[in-house]
């Protein structure tokens, strides 16, 4: 096979997935490209969950809150059903340091006009009945910026909806070689397992894999696995409201944050943070944490044992309730906790958009946009010069 596109992305994850569809919008010959199956990498492998409330302020915030409303958007035109549900969060507090903590992150937030606020103990209880009652209180975000689809439907939604204007999908594809010409050292083709592909422009969705993508250019891109599991619990009586997470998950995703919690060593040495929410099934879906175990997806004991103890803490009554399966993932970790979303300027033709750390189903729509217009040559909705490859020159 030989064939020819305008562009071919590079991974069908939820970035990936999105960039394709954006780019056919566009009137693009595109293909998308996956070593796996559609959703078989990190978004298959993570919970199900859009918030403003877990990102720095600033553009990670402006960024999720667009995304937020372009997913209610997606929704409302796609036939393909994502699971789209607007249920609003409660970052609870256990002390009054993590509650101080969390009010100066809400005014910070505020600022920028974000419906964010304090939630007191007693209200707390009311809005959450079965949570521990000996909490401090919570930082509430309403449904208008916090959400849950389900990961690998939103990209199977694209993939839908993209083959409807011209998206070929090639799926458990192995890219052999990726052909530069010799003297502009600008995109020519691929040489893959269906056949060589020609095109002009690729884009690199790899995710935690997209360094070795890379590689296969010379690249070296700064983009490091790491690893989070959540615990499936069986369906269950209604326990929880809402997205519920400790703000101490805030600790576990920016080095930034230093605030001590008061835990077990254990709970301290696999960072894990609390977060719970219901599937459309009515599991629970209970977390998490964040390490660096290079690409290693096993399932540890040690760290669903920490998981559980996190979550009994704030749930008792989850301490009666059956664990059915668990499962880990790697999630695509930029030093800087911003994604690459740009050209790369020693290879024309080429262009990056990974490295969103757990951050990748929220920002997949708007990424696809932003990635539809720097392809295109346009003016991007937002400034992203604080996303650009170069910043690592």
């Amino acid at each position: 096979m030989s064939q020819q596109y305008d562009v071919v992305v590079i991974g069908a994850g939820a970035i990936g997935t999105s960039v394709a569809y954006h780019l056919c919008k566009k009137g693009l010959k595109t293909a998308i490209l996956d070593r796996g199956d559609i959703a078989s990498g990190a978004s298959s492998h993570c919970d199900a969950v859009a918030l403003i409330c877990d990102k720095l302020p600033g553009i990670d915030t402006k960024m999720g809150q667009a995304s937020i409303d372009y997913f209610k958007e997606l929704a409302d035109q796609f036939d393909y059903d994502f699971e789209y549900d607007a249920k609003g969060c409660l970052y609870v507090c256990e002390t009054e340091p993590e509650f101080e903590a969390a009010s100066k992150y809400m005014e910070q937030q505020r600022v920028d006009g974000y419906p964010l606020r304090m939630v007191e103990r007693d209200e707390l209880c009311e809005m959450e009945p079965h949570i521990a009652k000996d909490l401090r209180g919570a930082l509430y975000t309403p449904p208008s910026g916090a959400i849950a689809v389900s990961p690998y439907k939103v990209c199977f939604a694209f993939i839908h909806e993209g083959k409807k204007i011209g998206l070929d999908a090639f799926t458990y594809c192995d890219i052999k070689k990726i052909n530069l010409n010799d003297r502009t050292n600008a995109v020519e083709s691929l040489e893959t397992n269906y056949g060589t592909i020609s095109t002009k422009k690729i884009v690199n969705c790899g995710g935690p894999w997209a360094p070795f993508i890379g590689k296969l250019t010379g690249l070296n891109i700064p983009i490091e696995p790491r690893k989070g599991t959540n615990l499936v619990s069986e369906q269950t009586e209604r326990l929880c409201n809402h997205k519920i997470l400790e703000y101490g998950y805030m600790m576990s995703k920016f080095d930034s944050i230093s605030f001590k919690r008061k835990v077990s060593p254990l709970v301290e040495e696999l960072n894990i943070a609390f977060n719970l929410e219901y599937t459309k099934a009515n599991n629970l879906l209970v977390g998490g944490n964040r390490v660096f175990r290079d690409y290693d997806t096993r399932t540890e004991i040690e760290t669903m044992k920490a998981i559980s103890e996190r979550a009994i803490r704030f749930y008792p009554e989850l301490a009666d309730v059956k664990c059915i399966r668990a499962y880990s993932g790697v999630r695509p970790f930029v030093v800087d906790h911003l994604p690459i979303v740009s050209d790369v300027d020693s290879i024309p033709g080429y262009y990056i958009a990974a490295g969103h750390e757990g951050d990748g189903i929220c920002f997949s729509p708007i990424t696809g946009r932003f990635m539809s217009q720097i392809v295109t040559g346009e003016k991007t909705d937002f400034d992203l010069s604080r996303l650009d490859f170069a910043r690592f020159a």
